[in-house]
């Protein structure tokens, strides 16, 4: 019967396709990585995802976040995206968490529950902790590594993190992962160096913080503010949603056979 996923059912099958409907995916972060990633995943036929971020929309995510608009400014990042999510699928079940994920309020969250998680948070200490506990779940998970800072979109692949090279966070990650025994990490990352924002603190945000009221997380307690562009973080979401939507339908025929 012809619906709203026939033209992906014609590349992937039947079978594939009620796979996605049956998937639930835990997305952490759902800002200019994780906002495309719930697009294209919602609009790939998954039937539940989870949204995780305590960030509310500012101004400055207007120049790389699917949910950014004027519109939407001072709303609750989550909110916006399972709004967004709904007017494209009705029947998409979409659970949203208004909160940080760190190590002291993992047990909030029960990743047997998951068919797969997405990390696109920007802290290590988050990132390290959704990947510990995935792992002792049996939860496939892949990670976004750094995309700030970066110009050419063409330089993103899939690796494993022990086989990345140059970017900054990934060599965080694999310093900490190989002290806990993590023996492999699906992630996404660039070999781009990264460029050192200008430092013109007229546009910067570690002086003109604008966050709208409430916002967790103030621009003038990071450490750094990376420069970001429109086509950077989009292409790493739509990478990321791709290798999740391969992995879910890795076994179901047609799907497979295209690989």
């Amino acid at each position: 019967m012809l619906n709203q996923f026939s033209r992906t059912e014609l590349l992937f099958g039947k079978e594939a396709m009620e796979r996605l409907e049956q998937s639930r995916v835990a997305i952490f972060g759902v800002g200019g990585v994780g906002g495309y990633v719930a697009e294209a995943l919602v609009r790939s036929g998954i039937g539940a995802i989870d949204l995780i971020d305590d960030d509310k929309v500012c101004l400055t995510n207007l120049n790389r976040q699917i949910i950014a608009t004027r519109k939407t400014v001072g709303q609750y990042k989550a909110d916006v995206m399972r709004e967004r999510i709904l007017e494209i699928n009705p029947d998409c079940k979409v659970k949203v968490y208004k909160c940080f994920y760190l190590p002291e309020n993992k047990d909030e969250f029960d990743f047997t529950k998951y068919s797969y998680v997405v990390d696109a948070v920007d802290t290590v200490t988050a990132k390290i902790q959704l990947v510990m506990q995935s792992q002792e779940c049996g939860t496939p998970i892949i990670s976004s590594m750094g995309a700030g800072n970066k110009l050419n979109p063409a330089e993103f692949e899939v690796s494993d993190i022990y086989k990345t090279s140059v970017c900054p966070l990934a060599k965080v990650m694999r310093r900490e992962l190989k002290k806990r025994g993590v023996k492999k990490l699906k992630v996404v990352y660039s070999k781009e160096k990264p460029i050192r924002p200008i430092e013109d603190m007229a546009i910067s945000c570690r002086t003109n913080c604008i966050c709208p009221p409430g916002a967790q997380h103030k621009c003038t307690e990071r450490r750094d503010i990376p420069g970001s562009t429109a086509f950077v973080p989009s292409v790493v979401g739509l990478i990321i949603a791709s290798e999740v939507i391969k992995d879910l339908t890795a076994n179901t025929g047609r799907r497979t056979d295209q690989q």
